[in-house]
């Protein structure tokens, strides 16, 4: 007992002397410390928990396709939780991530209206890669050729690993986190559906220069041809016009003559049955996307990849994720079944179209600040869209995919959607300067493009664009490289985009020399 009661007196001497005054800072110190890690460790894992992120995101669609996808219901029975998908895996970029998507759904929940979130939107590529880890991925991925891995799969992987500083494991994978019904992988692209309309024997017979309703033959397609007036209109934006880029001037004077315009947007039916027409077996294309056709005849694309409606249905919306190539394709076997002459539009003969005789930035009333979700104001106060909403389908109202004509009005001219839905093909090639080799010429006839170049001009805005890219004047072009990103074939495909899903294209019709006298508007 004495040696106990020795012990316990040095110990209480030592402990006296190493609690001096002057160590009580660093002691409180090392208490504190250690509270806030244990703080911390406490706080991340309740954060962690798929019950307090449910409590931040209320709208259902979030846990209930969670709990539907194969993220959920495996076969083993394991469960991938939110911050496994939606936070990297760990160390200094977890933490900042953490703070940072935090941060958001903290306001989020706290500003918005839970049933104002647009969660088709939400669920789009480009929206969930700000929120989606690869390095996620593949912590619980590491093997990317696992035995039970398909010949498709294996070659796509491949591919992936040849350009991964590219490639995303959400442009192929985007549904696996949250079950989406209509993100089908079936494709039953080109079957015919079983139908009691009307099959066309003979191309529609036209008598003037007027509207009208052309009728592929073989097919129970049909669809509207409007007469544009021939006239001069100033092509481009003026210095003023709000949101203008540098491509789009210096306007200049262009005449047009007088042509045949799509009412809307090339469709699903029209292009399907070119497909079926046409159609090639196999996946492996003879030709670059530069390239021309080795005999002077019509071609047919090969099958798509992934289905190229994207799963939201086709009928009459327009097509999508065809290249340049085979739009022009199209329009050949188009000409070759009526007898008439369709092509691709030119970019001034697209202009002067959506234009409709007007010379605002829309066909339209408003400028594109009127509408611009980007300004002060109108974060805190609303817009009013009313009018842009009903004559375009843009960001702000197509719910991140491409909707039917029936919902837009049309312009002067009667077309449809000629600013926004999709973004559409001309034929001619991009250029920068373009405009700059026109100006002091005077008025120019019917104007082409550059005579060569990479990529195609692409006019009117998407389902995807906001006001700004909307308007009558503003250009755009293709992409090629960025849109066969995913395509794992090599040469890639010519038909066919893997990564691209808001352009497509409307036909033309030349107005014959011989019918030109009266057609003057």
């Amino acid at each position: 007992m004495k040696l106990i009661r020795k012990a316990g007196k040095r110990l209480m001497s030592g402990l006296k002397a190493w609690l001096r005054p002057s160590r009580l800072p660093f002691v409180w110190g090392l208490a504190a410390g250690v509270l806030f890690v244990l703080a911390v460790r406490t706080g991340n894992a309740v954060t962690s928990t798929d019950s307090f992120c449910e409590s931040c995101h209320v709208h259902p669609q979030a846990t209930t396709s969670w709990k539907q996808s194969t993220h959920y219901a495996t076969q083993s029975g394991m469960v991938v939780h939110c911050v496994e998908c939606h936070l990297p895996p760990g160390g200094f970029p977890y933490a900042v991530q953490k703070a940072r998507l935090g941060i958001r759904d903290l306001w989020g929940k706290l500003t918005k209206d839970p049933e104002s979130f647009d969660w088709e939107a939400r669920s789009d590529l480009a929206h969930a890669r700000t929120f989606t880890f690869r390095e996620s991925c593949l912590d619980c991925h590491p093997n990317l050729f696992p035995l039970q891995l398909s010949d498709e799969g294996e070659e796509a992987h491949f591919h992936y690993e040849r350009q991964a500083d590219e490639v995303r494991c959400l442009n192929c994978h985007l549904h696996v986190g949250h079950f989406d019904p209509n993100a089908t992988k079936e494709i039953n692209f080109g079957i015919v559906a079983s139908t009691e309309e009307e099959v066309f024997n003979e191309p529609a017979q036209v008598e003037g220069f007027v509207d009208y309703t052309e009728q592929i033959p073989g097919t129970s397609v049909s669809f509207d041809m409007i007469a544009v007036p021939g006239g001069s209109f100033r092509m481009g934006s003026p210095e003023t016009e709000g949101y203008r880029k540098e491509d789009e001037g210096p306007q200049h004077q262009v005449t047009v003559s007088p042509f045949w315009m799509a009412r809307v947007e090339t469709t699903w039916d029209e292009f399907e049955a070119w497909y079926r027409a046409t159609r090639a077996e196999g996946r492996t294309d003879t030709r670059s996307l530069a390239g021309e056709a080795a005999v002077d005849a019509i071609t047919g694309a090969t099958p798509p990849y992934v289905p190229p409606d994207q799963g939201w249905g086709k009928g009459d919306r327009p097509a999508i994720t065809m290249t340049h190539h085979a739009a022009a394709q199209y329009a050949r076997w188009l000409s070759q079944q009526t007898g008439k002459r369709y092509r691709l539009p030119t970019e001034a003969e697209w202009e002067y179209a959506a234009r409709g005789g007007t010379v605002t930035p829309y066909f339209f009333e408003g400028e594109p600040s009127d509408y611009a979700s980007d300004r002060f104001f109108h974060n805190w106060f609303g817009r009013n869209t009313i009018v842009l909403d009903s004559f375009s389908v843009h960001a702000g109202n197509s719910g991140a995919r491409t909707q039917i004509p029936s919902e837009s009005k049309p312009n002067p001219f009667g077309l449809v959607n000629m600013l926004g839905n999709v973004k559409e093909f001309t034929s001619d090639w991009y250029a920068e300067d373009t405009y700059r080799g026109r100006v002091g010429a005077g008025p120019v006839l019917d104007p082409l493009g550059p005579s060569n170049g990479t990529e195609h001009v692409v006019r009117g805005g998407s389902f995807r664009s906001g006001p700004a890219d909307l308007r009558a004047a503003a250009r755009d072009h293709t992409r090629t490289g960025a849109c066969l990103v995913t395509d794992p074939q090599i040469p890639k495909s010519i038909w066919w985009y893997s990564d691209c899903n808001d352009i497509g294209f409307r036909v033309v019709r030349e107005f014959e020399n011989s019918e030109q006298q009266g057609a003057e508007g």
